[in-house]
């Protein structure tokens, strides 16, 4: 079978690591994104999929077996996301039409399928957790369900399989990536040790105390590439964490301990990122000057408001993903390795001291 991978967002936090072990596995890879960076073992492919005369140009020549979708535009309103969201993904199947070599298709979304949209985000009426994928949809407009009706619209209408994964908060490394809460932590850490500030969670005590999940980048990718290649995950959507629940008031310690700070007892009140790290630009392109890191952009690596939504969330959010499971995916990753694994990475490329 010919194994080509067209990765649409391939330099983002899911995408790149996609792209990643299917180098490892031999695939053949073209990493699709507006403004293609260096990535080993990957194709750019240069486009803008608003625009279909743009997409047509780069994708000339090119025969797909496969594409994981893994971008997304935010846009002011949900309507406006729904608007755009939907057409890059009726654009580009559009454009991949005429060569007909398409076999498969998975469209990586996440738990915002069952929390509801950025303008109704945990309010209304939520299914219960743990998530499941037979809860189906919410009763309010969401940009994932656009993409999945494109997705399915296409694929009954080109013959092509199709697969749908949801994440939980996506732990991996992407420098520019707008939700990052594995860099945006490590880049606080580094802040409170170099300032003396107190390491304080930022969230809610329902966070603080509740089980959560979260989803490493390599254990999406692992679970997005089984299910291109299995066939009984034809047609199928997937939940996918890492497969460990913890709590918070569990993990604050263990991320101060790598980075050799202690963490502030959590008293129940609130302390947002995004106030606790609005001045700190300057100081962290100090750090970046004195240590000869490669990125002095703070901007860049941490996305504090995305951080807040998450552990502010007044819900319980956990996830199961026994559907996979019984059909054969056996993967796992702790999530303070997860952690652990991405600050040892931040690391040795220049990215924190």
């Amino acid at each position: 079978m010919t194994r080509t991978a067209l990765i649409v967002g391939a330099t983002g936090i899911q995408g790149s690591a996609i792209a990643r072990q299917l180098a490892d596995e031999g695939w053949t890879v073209l990493g699709l994104s507006r403004t293609p960076q260096p990535q080993e073992g990957v194709t750019p492919v240069a486009a803008d999929l608003l625009d279909p005369a743009s997409l047509a140009t780069a994708l000339q020549g090119l025969t797909p077996s496969h594409v994981f979708l893994t971008t997304w535009l935010r846009m002011p309103t949900e309507a406006e996301n729904i608007r755009v969201n939907a057409a890059m993904i009726r654009n580009l199947f559009d454009a991949l039409r005429p060569v007909g070599s398409l076999q498969h298709a998975a469209l990586v979304t996440g738990l915002k399928h069952y929390l509801g949209p950025f303008e109704a985000y945990g309010q209304g009426r939520l299914p219960q957790t743990p998530f499941r994928e037979d809860q189906g949809r919410l009763d309010v407009a969401n940009f994932y369900y656009a993409q999945e009706d494109e997705l399915f619209a296409a694929a009954d209408r080109d013959g092509f399989g199709w697969s749908v994964h949801r994440p939980h908060t996506v732990i991996g490394q992407a420098v520019g990536n707008a939700m990052n809460m594995g860099t945006t932590l490590a880049t606080y850490a580094t802040l409170c040790r170099e300032t003396g500030r107190p390491f304080r969670f930022p969230g809610s005590a329902a966070q603080w105390n509740g089980l959560t999940d979260m989803t490493d980048a390599r254990q999406l990718a692992a679970q997005v590439i089984w299910a291109a290649g299995t066939p009984a995950a034809r047609n199928q959507d997937f939940n996918i964490v890492n497969g460990d629940v913890f709590r918070w008031r569990w993990m604050w310690p263990r991320i101060a301990g790598w980075f050799g700070i202690e963490a502030e007892e959590f008293d129940g009140t609130p302390r947002p990122l995004e106030a606790q790290m609005q001045d700190d630009a300057p100081l962290w392109a100090e750090i970046a000057a004195r240590e000869g890191l490669a990125e002095p952009d703070l901007g860049r690596l941490a996305s504090p408001w995305h951080t807040d939504a998450d552990l502010g969330r007044p819900i319980e959010v956990v996830t199961d993903m026994s559907k996979s499971r019984r059909m054969g995916f056996t993967g796992y990753v702790a999530t303070d390795q997860a952690f652990f694994d991405l600050f040892e990475r931040l690391r040795q490329d220049r990215l924190i001291p």
